[in-house]
């Protein structure tokens, strides 16, 4: 029997499992089949507040984990399969073995959308990356290239034209999905060149150099080019990793859990969501972290009651 089970394992996660641990919950952490989360996709992160130089985000979760550990979580490495909400106290089921527990913060994160390369995996945090306001920075004065229709993909072409010489969006349809205000910002910004019906087929270039250019492929004539860039954004959505939690809180329309404005409170008592699975606009550690902080400090709270 715990006081808390945390499913997952990124900024969000930890954060809640070092505040639940100084409150002395003993909470249990369940890493998930990502640990250390998105972060550990990326090489180095710059925009998290402490650390002038910049940290390598590995090493960030590593030491999240360690702090986390260091006063009194249990971390384990494992993937949760199944819960029960519906009964008191809640179950947890991972492996093939179940827990039961006061309360529970989901903390599963969401995943980005990837073309599906086996040159996009290699070279992800080498010159790939699913995020502009982390990497663009790293861009300055560079051609790269945005993978993507909808609104995240103007957004992004939009930001990281501050940085790169040249941003050049493909995308394979010869229409966009995203709304007309952010297509024609993007359509009307001089740094941006569209590439309508095109595929990337291949990411060119290696973990030491980088990326150096795109295999593209134009759908309508059926030519392959090659075009020289730096970098490469994909930027075609995220999806919230709430597969097991569907019919056991309330998640909207995209799948992302519901919580009530200001706090981290599900639809279902005792059970709080906090990070990425619940926040579709910042996606940023830092703001993970804040609502993980949420997290443990209101599960402590109603368990006190």
């Amino acid at each position: 029997m715990r006081n808390m089970v945390i499913i997952g394992s990124g900024p969000a996660g930890l954060t809640a499992a070092v505040y639940a641990a100084r409150a002395n919950l003993s909470p249990l952490l369940i890493e998930g089949k990502e640990p250390g989360g998105q972060l550990t996709l990326t090489t180095l992160v710059e925009n998290f507040p402490g650390f002038p130089d910049g940290i390598m985000g590995p090493q960030l979760m590593d030491d999240m984990r360690k702090q986390s550990m260091r006063f009194g979580a249990e971390v384990i490495n494992s993937f949760v399969h199944s819960v029960d909400f519906s009964r008191r106290p809640f179950r947890v089921s991972y492996g093939d073995q179940h827990v039961e527990t006061k309360s529970v913060i989901i903390s599963t994160g969401s995943s980005a959308k990837l073309i599906g390369l086996e040159s996009e995996s290699h070279l992800m945090g080498h010159g790939v990356s699913t995020c502009a306001t982390c990497d663009g920075f790293f861009y300055r004065g560079k051609k790269i290239a945005v993978v993507g229709g909808g609104d995240s993909a103007m957004e992004e072409a939009t930001f990281l034209t501050k940085f790169a010489s040249e941003v050049n969006l493909i995308h394979r349809r010869d229409t966009f999905r995203a709304s007309k205000i952010m297509q024609e910002r993007a359509l009307a910004n001089s740094k941006i060149k569209v590439f309508w019906n095109t595929g990337v087929e291949e990411v060119v270039g290696s973990k030491e150099t980088g990326v150096t250019g795109l295999k593209l492929h134009d759908l309508k004539t059926d030519k392959v080019s090659v075009l020289e860039v730096a970098g490469l954004f994909v930027a075609i959505g995220h999806h919230p990793n709430t597969e097991i939690f569907k019919g056991k809180v309330d998640l909207d329309e995209l799948g992302y859990v519901k919580t009530r404005p200001g706090t981290t409170r599900t639809s279902v008592e005792g059970v709080f969501a906090c990070g990425d699975v619940q926040d579709p606009v910042f996606r940023q550690a830092i703001t993970a972290a804040g609502s993980g902080c949420m997290a443990a400090i209101e599960a402590e709270r109603w368990m006190s009651h």
